[in-house]
């Protein structure tokens, strides 16, 4: 599984040479390599957030508690995919990255398909567990790898193509989930052959789970990329020191600081909004909550793709103009655009024009996800899948963690009203979102001072 960091280019019909630029893959088999990550990164939030769509029938079979819920869809996920993505990235820095990312789908896959044979609350608080460690694979060792396939003027766009994996994950999930509630209750019991009749809802973990065969399959036509970047000459399996990492985290602490918080910031107001949205819509206008998440889900699935394009893309042409720290500004120039129409949306006097403001919000807003990219750029090769997992690490922690909480305790403790939640989320939209701005616009000069560092040493 060792993999000699100073070899591996992609070679082939599908590699070839690179054709602009010494030492990188042709342009096509780069893109090629972008979207079966792609397929993978949207496969996986289908499967993370399948289990939140199924909560009364699975209530209902096990007999367990909305608590006991709320833990297998947070905390056996949420805590494994953070807590264990930091040693898993640390494989990442070291071996063959794309066999790490095979090795994690086929985990997450069957670590799904066995929720839908779970008896217990018990095993399905395990099969979770292994869907979050499987998880965590992926997204440091991606990110590792892209930066390693596209030069610095073209990775942004690369990346916000990768990332569209989330809002179109999740938006698919959201849309599955406005038909999952019907079909169960039109089908309790569905006939396996081999296995006989099983509740409608198990199956549905088995029919998102089977595609991460094929994606496991597109995986293996992917060559492990030669590493750009590295500041230290690496023999196979060759181990950094502890201390040359923390060093590194220790000496762009006001840049990495500034990313880590304003995406932090940020993570705690989109989670937060995600997890709550088609209730607001349900307690606001009184409209059906699965209505509620297929019209999100479609916004989140093509408003969130176009907006990671887009900041991909104006990210790329203000660096190659020679704007050291445009990555920053464009995560804050998302805020400026996406934050005002989606405070608007909680406040708008019907239905019809929440949704107009949120389909104007979520392009602006995910455009912030240039963020992993600015990552990339100030971090040595064989520090980069590390300090990805734990900029993951915070950011998911933060935002999956306490976004949702902080919304429910507002509701729940400031304005005790359930009617009320329309106000916790504009809330934590008011003051989060202008402080990350505040935030990432401190952190402009740091990055550009760190990023000619790398320029230097490179």
């Amino acid at each position: 599984m060792a993999t000699k960091i100073a070899t591996g280019a992609p070679q082939g019909e599908l590699g070839g040479e690179a054709d602009a630029e010494p030492g990188w893959p042709r342009p096509a088999y780069s893109w090629y390599v972008v979207g079966v990550l792609l397929l993978a990164y949207t496969l996986s939030f289908v499967d993370r957030m399948i289990l939140s769509l199924l909560v009364a029938p699975i209530r209902a079979a096990l007999n367990i508690s909305d608590t006991e819920v709320s833990l297998l869809i947070g905390l056996a996920f949420a805590l494994f995919y953070t807590v264990l993505g930091l040693p898993i990235a640390w494989i990442a820095d070291r071996w063959n990255r794309r066999n790490l990312i095979v090795s994690g789908v086929a985990l997450w896959s069957v670590m799904t398909a066995a929720c839908g044979f779970a008896g217990s609350y018990a095993t399905l608080f395990l099969a979770r567990m292994g869907v979050g460690v499987g998880e965590a694979a992926l997204s440091p060792a991606a990110y590792s790898m892209l930066s390693d396939m596209f030069p610095r003027n073209k990775l942004a766009r690369a990346m916000a193509v990768y990332s569209i994996g989330v809002p179109l994950g999740s938006g698919v999930a959201m849309i599955l989930g406005s038909f999952v509630v019907q079909a169960v209750l039109a089908a309790p019991m569905v006939d396996l052959p081999l296995i006989g009749p099983v509740d409608a809802w198990r199956t549905i973990f088995l029919w998102v789970a089977a595609p991460g065969l094929l994606v496991c399959l597109l995986l293996l036509t992917v060559r492990e990329p030669l590493r750009h970047g590295l500041q230290r000459t690496a023999a196979p399996g060759d181990m950094a020191s502890a201390p040359g990492f923390l060093a590194h985290l220790a000496g762009q602490r006001a840049a990495l600081g500034a990313l880590f918080a304003g995406m932090s910031l940020i993570g705690l107001v989109m989670y937060g909004v995600i997890a709550w949205v088609p209730t607001f819509f349900a307690r606001t206008y009184g409209m059906d909550v699965s209505q509620a998440g297929l019209w999100f889900g479609l916004i989140m699935a093509t408003g969130g793709a176009a907006g990671l394009v887009m900041g991909g893309t104006l990210a790329d042409r203000m660096f190659a103009k020679g704007v050291p720290d445009a990555h920053l500004r464009v995560m804050r120039l998302s805020i400026l655009l996406g934050g005002p129409p989606l405070l608007a949306a909680t406040l708008m006097p019907d239905a019809t024009l929440a949704f107009v403001m949120l389909a104007l919000a979520f392009p602006m807003l995910t455009m912030h996800g240039v963020g992993t990219v600015a990552l990339q750029f100030i971090t040595p090769n064989e520090y980069r899948a590390r300090v990805t997992a734990l900029y993951f690490f915070v950011v998911n922690l933060t935002g999956l963690g306490f976004g949702p909480m902080l919304i429910a305790l507002l509701t729940d403790h400031l304005f005790a009203d359930d009617g009320a939640l329309r106000y916790s989320i504009a809330l934590v939209t008011g003051i989060a979102l202008p402080l990350a701005a505040i935030i990432l616009t401190a952190g402009f000069s740091a990055f550009a001072r760190d990023l000619a560092k790398m320029t230097d040493a490179g």
